[in-house]
C-alpha cells in the first residue's frame, strides 16, 4: 500500500516539472483555444492541432485544411472562423504571404457537420513590401461588433485590418493600417476600455536557443498607438514584457486568451522547448493576471504546504479541533514581555508544534473545518498535490488536500459544506480545481459534489463569515470567495 502510494505521489509529482500540458500537447504556433461541444481545440502550423477531453490532457486529432502557419480561431455565433497564412515567413514562397479566412459549423472532425468553407484571401503581401502577410490574430470588438486581424512579422511591420464578422471577407475598402514592428504572432484583445498588442519578440524556431517572449503595449482605440507600460510605443519598438522563458521551458510564443469565469481567465501559447520534452515545441497554459491593468502570465500551480488564508479576514483554514498550548515559558522578564532579562542569557530558538504531539488528541472520524489565526500549527497546514490519475481541467491538473503529514483530506459534503476524511480514497468530492484568479487570489472548488451529476463548475470554498468556511457559488466581486496560499 505504501508502495503504491509513493507511486503515485511520484506520478503527481512528475505533472509540475514543467508548465506544459499532458498527454501529446506537441504543437507550434497554437491558435487561441476553442470550446465546442464540451472538448477544446487549438491549431497549429502545418494544418493539425490538438483536442482535449478535459482541458489538461492534450492530444492530436484537429484538423484543419490549407497548410501554412500559425492559425487562430474563434467562434461567431453558432460557427467557428479560423485564420490562417497561406505561405510567408519565409517558407515556401519567401515573404509573399496571404491570409485566408474559412468557416465550419463544429471542430469536431467525427460529426457529420465538420466541413470547411472554401478559403478566402482578405490580405497579402508580395515580398517585397514592408510587410509579410502571416501569423494573424483575431478580435470582435465587443463594443462594437466589427472584426479585426492583426498580421505581420519582423520582414517589415504588424498590420491591422477590418473583416465582415458574418461572411470572413475584407470589409470593402478597408486599409491596412501598420501599428507595430520588432515582433510576430499578435493578436488583440479587448478589456475595461483597452485594446491589448500582444506581440511575440525574440526568435523562433531553434529549440532551446529559441529567444521568444511575449510583449503587450495598450491603446484606448483599436487603430492605436499601442504604448507600453513606460511610453514606448510598440510601432518604435516598445512593449511590456508578459511572459519569458522559466522552469524548464524557453521560447513562449503566440498568445491566446481564453475567458473562464469573471475573474478567473488563462492563456495559451506554445513554448519553443520544453526541456521535460526533450526540447520539443509544445502547448502552454498558464493564469492569466491582470496588474495595474497590465496582463502578466501568472503561475501554473504546482502542489506545495499551504496555509490557507481566507482574502476575507486574513484567518486561516483549520481542523475543527482543540487548541493544544505549546510548553514555551515565555522569554525575557518584566512577565515576559521583554525588560530585566539577562542580556547574555543564550537564545534557544522554539520549534514549531510537531503533528506527533497532537494528532492523538484528534478524533479518529471526520473532522470538520473552521477558520482562525495562523499560528503554524500542524491542524493548519495543508499539503496540496497535484493526482496525476485523477484528470484535469483547462489549465491544471485535480489536487488532493490534506494535513501535512497525514492522510486525512479535505473534502466536499452533500448539503454544501465542508469536512475532513481520515483517508484520502480519490473520491471526487475529495479533489479540488485549484485557479489562480486575474487578482492573483486563488479560487479552489470541488470536482463534484456527492449527489449531484457531472463536474462541479459552480460551488468553490467561501467564507460566509471570519471563521466559517462552507461551499457557495463563485463571485469575484467578494473576497469571501477568495483564498491565498501562504507558503510559510
Amino acid at each position: 500500500m505504501n508502495k503504491i502510494k509513493s507511486t503515485l505521489t511520484l506520478l503527481s509529482l512528475s505533472l509540475t516539472t514543467s508548465f506544459a500540458q499532458v498527454g501529446q500537447p506537441f504543437i507550434h504556433d497554437p491558435s487561441t483555444i476553442v470550446e465546442c461541444d464540451g472538448k477544446y481545440y487549438t491549431y497549429g502550423t502545418g494544418g493539425g492541432g490538438l483536442i482535449s477531453e478535459d482541458g489538461w490532457t492534450w492530444k492530436s486529432g484537429a484538423e484543419r485544411p490549407g497548410g501554412g502557419a500559425a492559425p487562430d480561431a474563434m467562434k461567431i455565433g453558432d460557427r467557428y472562423l479560423v485564420i490562417y497564412g497561406a505561405t510567408g515567413g519565409g517558407l515556401g514562397g519567401g515573404h509573399n504571404g496571404r491570409i485566408l479566412t474559412m468557416w465550419n459549423k463544429t471542430m469536431d472532425p467525427k460529426s457529420p457537420d465538420f466541413k470547411y468553407t472554401e478559403a478566402i484571401e482578405v490580405a497579402a503581401s508580395d515580398g517585397l513590401e514592408d510587410n509579410d502577410a502571416i501569423d494573424p490574430g483575431l478580435l470582435l470588438d465587443p463594443t462594437t461588433g466589427r472584426l479585426w486581424v492583426c498580421y505581420g512579422t519582423y520582414f517589415g511591420t504588424i498590420r491591422l485590418i477590418e473583416i465582415d464578422p458574418n461572411t470572413g471577407e475584407r470589409v470593402k475598402g478597408n486599409k491596412e493600417l501598420d501599428i507595430a514592428i520588432d515582433c510576430e504572432a499578435t493578436d488583440l484583445i479587448y478589456r475595461d476600455g483597452w485594446y491589448y498588442l500582444l506581440g511575440t519578440h525574440g526568435t523562433c524556431c531553434d529549440g532551446v536557443n529559441s529567444t521568444y517572449n511575449i510583449v503587450v503595449g495598450r491603446s484606448r482605440t483599436v487603430t492605436g498607438p499601442y504604448i507600453d507600460n513606460v511610453g514606448r510605443d510598440m510601432y518604435h519598438g516598445g512593449g511590456r514584457m508578459v511572459i519569458a522563458a522559466g522552469d524548464g521551458v524557453t521560447g513562449p510564443g503566440h498568445f491566446g486568451r481564453y475567458i473562464i469565469d469573471e475573474g478567473i481567465e488563462i492563456m495559451s501559447c506554445h513554448y519553443e522547448a520544453d526541456y521535460a520534452q526533450g526540447g520539443r515545441s509544445v502547448l502552454g497554459i498558464r493564469p492569466l493576471l491582470w496588474k495595474n491593468e497590465w496582463p502578466i502570465a501568472g503561475e501554473s500551480f504546482k502542489g506545495g504546504t499551504f496555509e490557507i488564508e481566507s482574502e476575507r479576514r486574513g484567518y486561516a483554514l483549520e481542523l475543527a479541533v482543540d487548541f493544544v498550548r505549546q510548553n514555551v515559558q515565555r522569554a525575557g522578564g518584566g512577565f515576559g514581555f521583554g525588560g530585566g532579562g539577562n542580556s547574555n542569557t543564550p537564545v534557544t530558538p522554539i520549534e514549531n508544534q510537531k503533528l506527533e504531539e497532537v494528532i492523538g488528541t484528534w478524533p479518529t472520524e471526520n473532522i470538520p473545518v473552521r477558520i482562525g489565526d495562523y499560528m503554524f500549527r500542524p491542524h493548519q497546514r495543508w499539503t496540496i498535490t497535484p493526482v496525476a490519475e485523477a484528470g484535469g481541467f483547462l489549465g491544471g491538473a485535480y489536487c488532493k488536500i490534506v494535513i501535512e503529514g497525514t492522510e486525512r483530506a479535505l473534502a466536499a459534503t452533500a448539503d454544501l459544506e465542508l469536512t475532513t476524511v481520515s483517508e484520502f480514497t480519490g473520491a471526487d468530492e475529495q479533489l479540488w480545481r485549484i485557479e489562480q484568479a486575474t487578482d492573483g487570489t486563488y479560487r479552489i472548488m470541488p470536482k463534484a459534489i456527492p449527489g449531484q451529476e457531472g463536474l462541479n463548475t459552480k460551488y468553490v470554498l467561501y467564507s460566509i463569515a471570519d471563521s466559517t468556511p462552507t461551499l457557495a457559488e463563485w463571485d469575484f466581486s467578494t473576497d469571501n470567495s477568495k483564498w491565498n496560499l501562504r507558503a510559510h
